[in-house]
């Protein structure tokens, strides 16, 4: 995509945001790396001539990654045509590089104004990533607008004038300032990540590629070193590594949508899409109701399922398997025992000869037994049947079976590249 973005999703951030923290963590630095793009809603300008030509000129600079450059003449744009909501969206994105330069109440004003500016862009009709991702991000700043990358203060000082040097297109100096911030703290993440985006925008690729492994190293459940290094291989065009690099991004953070944009946009340069995987549950008969004749062979399978959701919800299933939870939760346990008692009463009907068409019929039960057949239940549940409820189990399911989060999504959800 065409901004650097480094965000831990959170559901709310505090007065600050540590960039050290595991629950709250965001970091809003931004540089060229457009080969995320897919083409973005060109806006009804106006047709004047020395508009246009500046609109051009504009969205050069920006698509350069000269976004200071490009401040200036956007400011003007914007201000002849406010609902042009390209270069709102520039706009927006040009303001949070350069509130890497102000001091941090004006850094807060600038991003500020730029979600406003976002907000517009997007009544305007305006969804490309760029726009999507980023305000997502400014929508979870903290009430001043504060970014904070370390409780340690002269990492966070060392920290700040490598975005400030990095904003201002001078990488050696940013590299030179995060690794002071390494120095004092050896583990940073994100001194980690942007040493290696600063030697990506050198295209020094290799030492990119190393300062990205270093990062992963440092913390492999952050999303954010492995779309870097994704959207580096991308542009280098091995996109099968690009699709690894993305499939373990995804493991990391799987409810994470800005992920799942770059999974798209990967999926749209290699003219596939991706498979969003979803077998079917049909929804309980109302009392008396009498299946239809079509799938009345079937109800068996889902009264099979009902009848584990049932015992989990009101029989006191949950409150076995969880006893430190005084409040039922929708599971991953229980879910997946559920779809395990339907694929059990399926089988034996595809066993025998005089109902294993009907089964056959039904795409949707032939995925859930395939995915079955390659034990691949709970990877399915946690991808593509997730509540809040289920998603609870997902880090602690993880500890033990990340392969298989990977095998799912490599198997059924990211098409190989041809």
């Amino acid at each position: 995509m065409a901004l650097r973005l480094s965000c831990r999703r959170s559901k709310a951030f505090g007065k600050s945001v540590q960039a050290g923290s595991r629950v709250q963590r965001c970091v809003i630095v931004f540089v060229l790396a457009s080969f995320w793009l897919s083409p973005r809603l060109r806006a009804q300008a106006a047709p004047d001539a020395t508009y246009q030509a500046e609109r051009r000129r504009a969205a050069d600079l920006f698509q350069e990654g000269k976004r200071l450059e490009a401040l200036p003449l956007l400011e003007k744009l914007v201000k002849a045509n406010p609902k042009d909501p390209e270069m709102l969206v520039d706009l927006a994105a040009a303001l949070a590089d350069h509130a890497a330069l102000g001091d941090r109440e004006a850094a807060g004003r600038e991003r500020f104004r730029a979600r406003d500016l976002l907000e517009q862009a997007r009544k305007l009709g305006d969804t490309s990533p760029l726009a999507l991702n980023l305000l997502e991000i400014l929508d979870h700043l903290p009430e001043n607008g504060d970014i904070k990358f370390s409780t340690d203060a002269d990492v966070d000082q060392a920290m700040r004038a490598g975005e400030s040097a990095f904003s201002r297109r001078d990488f050696d100096e940013a590299i030179r300032n995060y690794g002071k911030a390494l120095q004092l703290q050896p583990n940073n993440y994100f001194a980690a990540l942007f040493t290696g985006n600063a030697y990506d925008r050198k295209s020094d690729f290799v030492k990119a590629g190393e300062w990205y492994e270093r990062a992963i190293r440092f913390d492999r459940d952050v999303e954010t070193a492995y779309r870097y290094y994704a959207d580096m291989l991308a542009r280098k065009g091995e996109m099968a590594m690009a699709r690894a690099m993305l499939i373990q991004a995804a493991v990391a953070e799987p409810y994470n949508r800005i992920v799942w944009r770059e999974l798209q946009a990967w999926a749209a340069l290699n003219h596939t899409e991706l498979n969003f995987v979803y077998a079917g549950i049909p929804a309980a008969p109302e009392k008396g109701e009498m299946p239809g004749s079509a799938h009345a062979g079937l109800s068996a399978a889902w009264d099979a399922y009902r009848a584990v959701r049932e015992k989990w919800q009101n029989g006191g299933e949950f409150r076995k398997r969880f006893p430190e939870e005084k409040v039922y939760r929708h599971s991953l346990p229980e879910e997946s025992e559920a779809l395990l008692a339907a694929i059990s009463v399926l089988e034996r009907l595809k066993a025998d000869t005089s109902s294993a068409k009907l089964v056959d019929a039904n795409t949707g039960l032939v995925l859930l037994l395939k995915l079955h057949g390659a034990k691949l239940i709970e990877p399915y549940v946690l991808f593509s049947l997730a509540d809040a409820g289920i998603a609870h189990d997902y880090i602690s399911w993880r500890v033990l079976n990340r392969g298989r989060l990977e095998e799912y999504l490599d198997s059924f959800v990211v098409p190989a590249v041809q």
